[in-house]
């Protein structure tokens, strides 16, 4: 038995069904669909959502054909603008402007199929980016896809970059020979360039946060440092020919922090402090992290090692800091990490000194079992 106008039938089984059209996007074509329920008033109720979803659908699909890549990519970074860091606003328009505008700027959100994105984003001469780029590109293409869906109501495929992975490379800290000619180094006519490299190596310092490091951020007598500023060059509308020095907040809340310094560290610091310049190692503004880092290149020359990235520091604290017995919590939060697995994943790189030290302390357990059977025995 039909119900005219709404094309609704009673099945012989028993069972109730309804049709509707819906346009299938591959062929264009309408195709007629079947929802089924046990009652009429069941079945009606299935057959109106079936259909408002297929008017969903069709808006969707309208929306997706008008509205272009960059019209919703330029609204999402004037909220990214006002909300986030400048310079992580700065970073988001450089690899929009780079990489993403030109492939997908004219384009509507119709066309941004699975194939279509990794066509854009996995052509030839993909392989010279970076895996670090790649995952910059990944990161903003679907910030923007996000806030499109958010915003626009539609449902957008997400996109993965699909790149080979690479073992990543270790990242050394210096071992006890080098660190024993770099503070021979630095010790010898020290200054407050040299002094600066001791701090980062007692403390765990960013380059760009030693590099901004006010006088005012160090309290001797309840010897704490207080990391509040870093410093970064940046793009300056998103191009990297012309760029900036920007002082700002550190990278996290958790970087935010404050550090116990050592009465060695102290020592060093008491006839710097009454300075009247305001910062640390370049007295009236931030240090150019380029400059110092060219600095500590120096120093690591003119101490008979060879060159390392100023990172290394961080990793060598990190390091001493675990063999000296460190709870990885403390260094954690020292180092102004947000978990602790960074810290152990990254920063922490047991020496063969410590490996060892562990294995004798192995043997000497089961040198005592050794001696109790020898006593029993007897």
């Amino acid at each position: 038995m039909a119900r005219r106008g709404e094309n609704i039938r009673k099945r012989k089984d028993g069972r109730w069904e309804g049709r509707y059209y819906v346009l299938e996007q591959q062929t264009g074509r309408n195709v007629l669909r079947s929802v089924y329920a046990r009652t009429y008033g069941e079945l009606r109720e299935k057959l109106y959502a079936a259909k408002m979803h297929k008017d969903t659908l069709l808006e969707e699909k309208r929306v997706a054909e008008k509205l272009l890549f960059r019209t919703a990519a330029e609204e999402w970074l004037t909220v990214i603008e006002n909300e986030k860091k400048h310079a992580t606003y700065m970073k988001y328009l450089s690899i929009y402007e780079r990489h993403i505008k030109e492939k997908l700027g004219s384009r509507s959100f119709a066309e941004l199929e699975d194939d279509v994105l990794r066509e854009a984003f996995q052509c030839e001469g993909q392989e010279a980016l970076s895996g670090s780029l790649q995952k910059s590109i990944s990161c903003v293409l679907n910030q923007v896809i996000s806030y499109t869906v958010s915003h626009y109501h539609i449902r957008l495929p997400r996109y993965s970059c699909q790149r080979q992975k690479s073992a990543a490379k270790p990242v050394e800290a210096l071992n006890q020979s080098e660190q024993s000619k770099l503070l021979q180094c630095l010790y010898d006519s020290m200054d407050i360039y040299k002094l600066g490299i001791v701090i980062c190596l007692s403390t765990g310092l960013r380059l760009g946060e030693i590099c901004s490091l006010k006088w005012e951020d160090i309290d001797l007598e309840s010897k704490m440092l207080y990391v509040n500023t870093t410093v970064q060059r940046i793009a300056v509308n998103g191009k990297e020919a012309r760029t900036t020095l920007l002082e700002g907040e550190p990278k996290s809340i958790c970087s935010k922090r404050e550090i116990p310094l050592s009465d060695e560290l102290i020592k060093l610091l008491a006839p710097y402090c009454g300075s009247p310049e305001e910062y640390v190692i370049n007295r009236k503004k931030p240090m150019e992290p380029r400059t110092y880092q060219n600095k500590f290149q120096k120093y690591l020359q003119d101490a008979g090692v060879k060159k390392k990235n100023f990172h290394v520091l961080r990793h060598t604290f990190a390091t001493n800091c675990v063999s000296s017995g460190a709870d990885i919590k403390s260094l954690s939060e020292i180092l102004g990490h947000s978990d602790v697995k960074i810290t152990l994943n990254r920063y922490v790189h047991p020496t063969a000194e410590t490996k060892r030290r562990h294995m004798n302390s192995l043997s000497a357990v089961y040198g005592q079992f050794v001696g109790q059977q020898c006593r029993i025995d007897l």
